[in-house]
């Protein structure tokens, strides 16, 4: 997608998945060799304009799962923060995602951090992004979205501007703006890349923004009313999640995202760039995330659906993120250096486990670590 294939067939992720060539890799590989954020601009050129073959393999029934009224085909999809601005989402599903979330948009255009402000990490097969939240603005975001043509399930990520008066006022915009065309939609106030974003997500900052943005979808024209999760961030300790888990479930939120990107620095990372500030993603971001996410699954005590989010790279990662918690599973990182046939591949490992495991659904092995 934004990077090149991997060529070392050994390296593993932390939950034991493996790192394979990707047959579709030749565009990625010649992709790697343009700066990151030239690399990206071209992959959704790419896909924009359907230079990406699709997949149009059946996927296993063992993989349906219904969540929200809504049906997916599968529970792997795409993370916010490819498509910003909702330019390439039928393409995108047509490399055989369950559900692409688009985004984070603003309500105003803004052009996001200085550049260099995008990092890969080979060495780690990990990323670093200081980008702030680049956009078109939730207007062009709303149109690109209008514009759509494939079915499938598409969420709406959105965010604040960088220079606001309003917190909350922006995120409750952006709702209202999205909620009769998005599938569901993610309030993100765990970006580390806009000041102030990430302090959201305590005390009561977050029961008013709660309040204001299930306001906004609830007011939204067209009668819709589209499921509201909240992206949370990997780096929270105990003490900050349960508040969250206390919030969101008095507040009615549909669901949550775990996790962000983490501003952590492990000392394992081996490229020479681990220092760049911003968030990191990557394999080494699986067993934070999945410890918050079986964390978040427990002091929820399973009322809400979950998303698994961070270091996602084979069917075994999907499959442990699962057993954690997770009803769905988003990957990113992983494509940059794997290549869009990673998708089928996770697909593929993931049915096997299920049905190896006595499995007959996804749902049937949500939380099996967990409880």
């Amino acid at each position: 997608m934004t990077s090149a294939v991997l060529t070392d067939p050994a390296r593993r992720t932390p939950a034991g998945g493996g790192w394979r060539l990707d047959p579709l890799g030749a565009g990625t590989a010649l992709l790697r060799l343009l700066p990151p954020n030239l690399a990206h601009r071209l992959a959704i050129e790419a896909l924009k304009y359907r230079l990406v073959p699709p997949d149009r393999r059946p996927d296993d029934p063992v993989l349906a799962t219904r969540l929200w009224g809504l049906d997916f085909v599968n529970p792997v999809g795409l993370a916010a923060g490819f498509d910003k601005d909702a330019m390439a989402v039928d393409a995108l599903l047509d490399l055989g995602f369950g559900f692409v979330e688009a985004g984070t948009v603003t309500p105003l255009p803004q052009p996001g951090n200085r550049r260099p402000n995008l990092f890969r990490l080979p060495e780690d097969r990990a990323v670093i992004n200081r980008m702030g939240f680049p956009s078109r603005g939730i207007e062009a975001f709303a149109a690109n979205l209008a514009r759509r043509r494939r079915p499938g399930i598409v969420g709406a990520n959105v965010g604040r501007n960088k220079e606001t008066s309003d917190e909350a006022g922006d995120f409750a915009r952006c709702i209202a703006a999205v909620a009769g065309l998005a599938d569901y939609l993610v309030v993100n106030i765990s970006s580390p890349n806009t000041p102030g974003l990430r302090d959201m997500q305590h005390g009561e900052r977050l029961v008013r923004l709660l309040d204001r943005v299930i306001a906004a979808r609830d007011g939204a024209g067209g009668g819709r009313r589209p499921p509201l999760l909240v992206k949370i961030a990997p780096d929270l300790d105990d003490e900050a999640m349960r508040s969250i888990a206390r919030a969101v479930l008095a507040a009615g939120i549909d669901g949550l995202i775990v996790s962000n990107t983490t501003t952590a620095r492990p000392a394992s990372l081996r490229s020479p760039k681990a220092r760049e500030a911003g968030g990191l993603s990557g394999p080494v971001l699986f067993d934070p995330s999945t410890r918050a996410l079986t964390a978040m699954w427990r002091m929820t005590e399973g009322r809400i659906p979950l998303i698994g989010c961070g270091g996602i790279g084979s069917g075994t990662d999907a499959y442990a993120k699962i057993r954690a918690g997770a009803s769905l599973v988003q990957v990113y990182t992983a494509l940059v250096y794997a290549g869009p046939g990673l998708v089928g591949r996770i697909k593929r490992e993931l049915a096997g486990l299920l049905k190896a495991h006595g499995f007959s659904s996804v749902s049937a092995a949500v939380g099996a670590d967990a409880r």
